[in-house]
């Protein structure tokens, strides 16, 4: 089985009549989290901005996904859905190998105080081009 269908057995990921509405708050979310990691950067805050990094890429993962009629109910679940959605293309399997790294990332810093420099600001990259693309996608529907 695999690891979408897996998700949607055991429930870490369900079926979403997407409305608009939610979908523009993510994205929303995902721009804000870049602007504050930006702010991040400026400040050599180099935990949070591993942090918001991450979650600027998790709130425009989100975005599209719940535009493709699933919400997650893990951050795992998250990762499996933009990829087995997403990643048919060379740039949407780069983007679900960076949210996956920046999620190791993001559970280092919050939860074992382990960042430097170096992985932050590699998420910020990635949460750049991945806030972009999550845009671009949404635009185009």
């Amino acid at each position: 089985m695999s690891d979408f269908n897996e998700c949607l057995k055991r429930r870490g990921l369900v079926r979403f009549s997407s409305a608009p509405d939610v979908v523009e708050r993510e994205l929303a979310a995902a721009a804000s989290d870049l602007a504050d990691a930006a702010i991040m950067l400026e400040n050599g805050q180099w935990k949070w901005l591993t942090i918001t990094g991450y979650y600027a890429m998790f709130h425009a993962a989100r975005a599209l996904v719940l535009g493709e009629g699933y919400a997650e109910k893990s951050h795992y679940c998250l990762a499996v859905a933009f990829r087995e959605l997403f990643g048919t293309t060379e740039e949407g399997r780069d983007l679900a190998a960076g949210l996956e790294r920046a999620r190791v990332l993001r559970e280092n810093a919050d939860y074992l105080s382990e960042y430097d420099e170096t992985g932050a600001r590699a998420a910020l990259t990635v949460a750049r081009r991945f806030v972009a693309f999550a845009e671009n996608q949404s635009q185009d529907e």
